[in-house]
């Protein structure tokens, strides 16, 4: 935890940004190790699921659409478009209310000229999303609920509680990647000592991560190591709490949660260590 940056090896587990961010590290100096920890799989029933959501616009049953993510918003529109069907589901969703729980969703869609109505603000969790919702009616609304790589059972119970009608839509799911090896001995160079920082994204990374490690018996291995040994960033909340859960509170949380940020704030947070050490 001692390590200057330009001499520090960082572990990455982001799969679809993964270079971006090992170029934001290379520019600081240090080492990126790119080992995805997840991947993201459109469940059999995608296209189907993206037809109902387009037939429930038609239909004149919604009144709003939720986006929780720009790869949910992605996959609507790619699934509709392999359909033949996307000049109708823009017109469509012209008609409605449309949320963004964030800005990567907002920015898929406004390429699209797709207007965002309600947006939460940062770092655009659930619980900021819920502060967005409270200041609009719900009840006897209808709303399409387009899920993160998982049921986020949060926000559907709280649409229900104000008496809204929820139709939930998943277009794809967050599983381990196939070939878990480089995932495993990533996690006995952790326990070992041979990694300096931890960079992590998104809260189901933590979960794959420590997954593995209960499965191969060094979960409480792994947490030491990332208290003791190795600097964990995390890119926000969300993240930190999945963090907390297997007892480790992470050293470096940027002020907002872009890649960006969180680099720099590794960065300045290595630099502080170096200097605080005694010199010989």
């Amino acid at each position: 935890m001692s390590k200057r940056f330009a001499d520090a090896t960082i572990a990455v587990l982001e799969a679809r940004m993964s270079g971006e961010l090992a170029n934001l590290i290379a520019r600081h100096g240090g080492r990126a190790r790119c080992i995805p920890a997840v991947r993201e799989v459109p469940p059999a029933d995608a296209a189907q699921q993206a037809l109902t959501l387009l037939h429930e616009l038609h239909a004149r049953h919604l009144d709003a659409v939720i986006f929780s993510t720009g790869v949910g918003a992605s996959a609507l529109l790619r699934e509709i478009e392999q359909q033949g069907q996307l000049p109708e589901l823009l017109d469509e969703l012209k008609r409605v209310t449309i949320i963004c729980r964030g800005p990567k969703p907002a920015t898929v869609l406004k390429k699209y000229g797709l207007p965002i109505h309600i947006s939460a603000r940062e770092p655009h969790t659930t619980e900021e999303l819920l502060d967005a919702l409270d200041e609009i009616e719900l009840r006897g609304q209808r709303v399409a609920l387009l899920h993160y790589g998982e049921r986020n059972t949060r926000l559907v119970t709280y649409l229900q509680e104000r008496g809204a009608s929820v139709a939930e839509f998943c277009l794809y799911e967050w599983q381990l990647p196939e070939d878990t090896s480089a995932l495993s001995q990533l996690i006995n160079d952790l326990c070992s000592g041979q990694v300096d920082a931890l960079v992590l994204t998104s809260q189901v990374q933590v979960r794959h991560l420590f997954q593995l490690a209960e499965k191969a018996g060094q979960a409480q291995a792994l947490t030491e190591a990332l208290r003791q040994q190795v600097t964990v960033a995390s890119i926000g909340p969300t993240c930190s709490e999945a963090l907390q859960q297997y007892g480790v509170t992470p050293h470096v949380e940027p002020e907002h949660p872009r890649m960006g940020h969180l680099v720099k704030a590794l960065s300045a947070y290595l630099e502080r260590q170096n200097q605080a050490l005694p010199r010989g």
